[in-house]
């Protein structure tokens, strides 16, 4: 069964894609044409997002969505560090179903940040590569689930 929305095989008898969290239709089968825009060839963001040094002071970071729901929302690090996931409760809030409640959490234990999986089911990748944890450095792409986060830093 293939979603409408994204294009994923999903298991038959399946209410919702796996991908994108999209309803799919009942008796979609094999025999469905589907068009999609392959993930490579999507527009990252369509439009430019300024940082100015200031927002930076003091060693902040800011996660800079670049694709996903609400892409192009900016939120702020500090030395208290976030915890990110699909969970209100959490520090910077994921609203996606393939984001797990929990993600990750961002500390700043010393001078650099760190990024640390805190068991999620779908892993989480900084420029690509899947990482249980790893420090953090300005310009790093942070996926998680359908979102790709960037990393900016002042220091």
């Amino acid at each position: 069964m293939f979603c409408t929305n994204c294009g994923h095989k999903n298991p038959e008898g399946s209410n919702f894609c796996a991908s994108c969290g999209t309803p799919l239709a009942e008796g979609a089968g094999p025999d469905t044409t589907v068009n999609f825009l392959p993930a490579e060839l999507e527009s990252d963001l369509d439009e430019e997002v300024h940082i100015s040094p200031d927002e930076l002071e003091g060693g902040r970071g800011v996660l800079i969505v670049k694709r996903g729901p609400n892409a192009g929302s900016k939120f702020f690090v500090d030395s208290a560090g976030a915890a990110l996931g699909r969970s209100p409760d959490n520090d910077i809030f994921l609203d996606d179903i393939t984001v797990s409640r929990r993600h990750v959490e961002i500390t700043r234990p010393g001078e650099s940040f760190t990024l640390k999986d805190v068991g999620s089911l779908n892993g989480t990748y900084i420029n690509r590569e899947r990482v249980e944890e790893a420090e953090l450095r300005s310009g790093d792409e942070i996926q998680i689930g359908k979102f790709k986060i960037i990393f900016l830093t002042g220091s």
